[in-house]
Formats: structure tokens, sequence, C-alpha cells
């Protein structure tokens, strides 16, 4: 089979070099400006370097389009036409609705549609990573044929029938995970902060959130920004987010204990029930990953954005362990870490007076509340570039700290993942 890849991006040109390592025959194209760098990069690996999709698109029996959510009708639409008779098709979006209805619209009838989603960054190679593969239009003989290829690079497959159910899950497992972190970043630039200099901000999962936290401030806002806003069902999951987030945080203010506390409870009996397969985060582990000076200076945390997801789980009837299935490292930490506080009585049961009656933290409370509400503001206004300034904005933030925030979250990726 030969592959070509239209969009050779970082996760373009990391799949490229899996299929012709695998043996198979590669060809891509990138804009013209690119050409030249990418051509000394991947003509080493047997890939070549064509001048356009359209050359791509008619000599390929697998086409893949590796380009940003938001440009892939663009795209697609002025190479789809060329598209080789009986080609599979693919989108490596982590969006699949507007992709399928773009493939739709504008590839020939006879194409095969089947998609995929790396559930990984660039920064991993596809062996050993979760791969989700979805038939759409297709043929068994051409599904099995993509199967094979993803078997062939070591990718760890996982098949979901639909692309509704994958973005259902993935609102989950990517846009409302990364919201949370998101607003934990811009609270403490709101704040004129950083996490490790703050004694709140010190321990095991602490380590985890502000590491969890560079990493993802360390890639590029658009693929958050698409991922947030094209995906029809994470606005509503974010909304949900937001709403539990701000009516825990009047019960806070209010200091009304009881309520505050039996809803937090009934969210961790469902979410936390004896029948979940826990993940057991390693505590020795998560402590090992401090940036902080200061490690033995540790004061109590609420917790605000653990316990506002577990309560948005709750509302929302979703079993997050059920959602492993797409999970990304982030996801994976985070269901992690709301595991490890709601596991722990006596941690929970400090969190919970810590965010009732210790106006100390109080403050940084108040600025992650806002900072929820501008995220979900911008995602449920659909502002593309608005979402893009707020995340580039936090970015420059830590600037100084991304490169080695996300080398640490790297390692303790790996770590926790071996335990």
């Amino acid at each position: 089979m030969n592959i070509g890849i239209i969009g050779l991006g970082d996760m373009g040109r990391l799949y490229a070099k899996a299929f012709a390592k695998a043996g198979y025959t590669v060809s891509g194209c990138d804009l013209p400006a690119n050409r030249q760098k990418l051509e000394e990069e991947l003509t080493p690996f047997g890939i070549t370097v064509m001048d356009s999709g359209k050359d791509v698109a008619r000599i390929n029996d697998l086409i893949i389009y590796s380009v940003e959510a938001d440009s892939i009708e663009r795209v697609v639409a002025e190479y789809g036409p060329a598209t080789k008779y009986g080609a599979i098709v693919a989108g490596q979006t982590s969006v699949k609705s507007p992709e399928i209805a773009t493939f739709e619209k504008h590839l020939p009838a006879d194409a095969q549609i089947v998609t995929f989603h790396g559930m990984h960054g660039p920064g991993f190679e596809p062996k050993g990573q979760t791969l989700i593969l979805i038939p759409h239009r297709t043929s068994a003989e051409a599904y099995q044929r993509m199967y094979d290829v993803f078997t062939a690079i070591g990718s760890n497959i996982v098949e979901i029938p639909d692309y509704h159910e994958h973005d259902r899950i993935v609102a989950d497992t990517q846009a409302v995970t990364h919201v949370g972190f998101e607003s934990m970043g811009t609270a403490w630039k709101s704040a004129g902060f950083f996490p490790w200099e703050n004694a709140s901000y010190i321990g095991g999962i602490d380590n985890v959130k502000i590491l969890t936290t560079l990493r993802i401030f360390s890639y590029k806002a658009h693929v958050y920004a698409g991922l947030a806003i094209l995906n029809p069902y994470a606005r509503q999951q974010v909304k949900r987010y937001a709403e539990s987030e701000s009516e825990l945080f009047k019960l806070m203010i209010k200091e009304e204990s009881q309520a505050f506390k039996e809803r937090i409870y009934r969210a961790r009996d469902f979410v936390f029930h004896e029948s979940r397969k826990p993940i057991m985060l390693n505590d020795s582990v998560m402590k090992e990953f401090s940036l902080s000076q200061h490690a033995d200076s540790q004061k109590p945390n609420s917790h605000l954005s653990i316990l506002s997801m577990v309560d948005a789980w709750y509302h929302l009837g979703v079993n997050p362990y059920d959602n492993l299935i797409c999970q990304t490292p982030p996801f994976r930490l985070r269901l992690g870490i709301a595991e490890y506080l709601f596991k722990n009585e006596e941690l929970l049961e400090e969190s919970l007076e810590t965010a009732l009656y210790d106006k100390t933290i109080r403050g940084d409370d108040l600025e992650f509340h806002s900072a929820v509400r501008d995220w979900s503001a911008i995602i449920g206004f659909g502002d593309m570039e608005g979402y893009k300034k707020h995340f580039n904005d936090t970015q420059a933030f830590f600037s100084h700290r991304l490169d080695e925030g996300k080398a640490q979250s790297a390692e303790l990726i790996r770590r926790l993942m071996m335990e």
C-alpha cells in the first residue's frame, strides 16, 4: 500500500516516518516554503516530498489529511476531487464531526472513509500508543487494510464504530480536561505568581497539576482551540464544568458546609464506585516531580479544580473510567489525581475544610473561578481567535519553564504508567 500524507507538520512527519520504517512507500506535501527543510529531514527515510496535495491524492492507496481542524474543509475541497479511485481516506484531526462532514461533501463517492485519532502528541512515537480507528464509509476489505497498517507500526488499536461516540468521549478526555488545566494556568498568571513558589501548590497532586499545565501550554494554541470549539459535544460538557465550579464556589464562600459536603460525597459515590478498576497513581513518584525549592513547606489546598471535575462527571452521568479507551496522558493523570484525592478520606476532608474555611487560599480560588468562566465563555461563543489569544497570553507567562515542565511531565507520565 502506498501512503500519502497531506500536511507534514509535527504529527504528519511523525506518522510518515513510522510508516516508512514499517516498509511502506510514503509521500507527502506541505506548504511550498517548507519543502527544502522537509526534504532534508524526510528524504533519508525514503519519503518523497511532492509539490501539492493533488499529486499526493491521485497516486496513493491511503491518503491521510494531517492539517489543522479549522483548515480541513478548505484543504479537502481543494485536493479531495483528485483522490485515486477506490482509495482509503482518513483524517488526523481530534474532532471527527466536521472532518466526516467535509469528507462526505468533497470526496468522490468511490472513496473509502476510515478515519483515526492517535491519542498522543508529537513527543511520543506511535508504537505502543493508543490509536482510535473509526470506520465510516468502507468495505470490510478496506477497513482490514487500514487496521493492518496501524498494526504494522505498533499502535494499540481501539475500535469505535461511530464518530459521534468518539467526539462525545473526546469532549471529556481532551476538551474539558484541557480547560481545567488551562484555567489553573490562567488563574496563576492572573494572581501573578508561579505555583511552585507558593506553599499551597507543593505536594504530589499539585506537582501533577503544575507539570500537566506546563505540558499543555508547551504546545500550540490551535490544537486545543479546535478540540474545544469544533467538537459539538465539548461546549455542553465545558458549560457543565463551569456550572459545577460556580455552584461549588458559591457554597464555599457562604460556608454552607453540610450542602457542600453532601454534594461532594454524592459525586464521589457515583464516580468512584467500588466496581471501577482504579488507576492508583504512586504517591512517592508524584512527590519526586517538584519544581519547588521548598517541598517541606506544604500548605493545605482546596483542590477546587478536581472537586469541580468530579461534580461535573456526576451531573453529566459520565463514568470517566469508561472513557479511558480514548485516554490521553493529561486525562489519565487528571482522573488519577481525582481518584487519589477522593479515595483518601483524610486528604479529602482536609481539602473540603480548606475550601470552606481557609481564607488564605480563597483569593486563589476566586482567580480560578474567574478563569473557568472566561474559558467557558470563549468556548461557548465559538471564539477561535479569542481562545488562541487567551492561551498564548498564559503561555507567555510560563515561557521560561515550559521546556523543563514538558520534559519533567514526560518522565512523570513514563514513571506513573510503569507502576
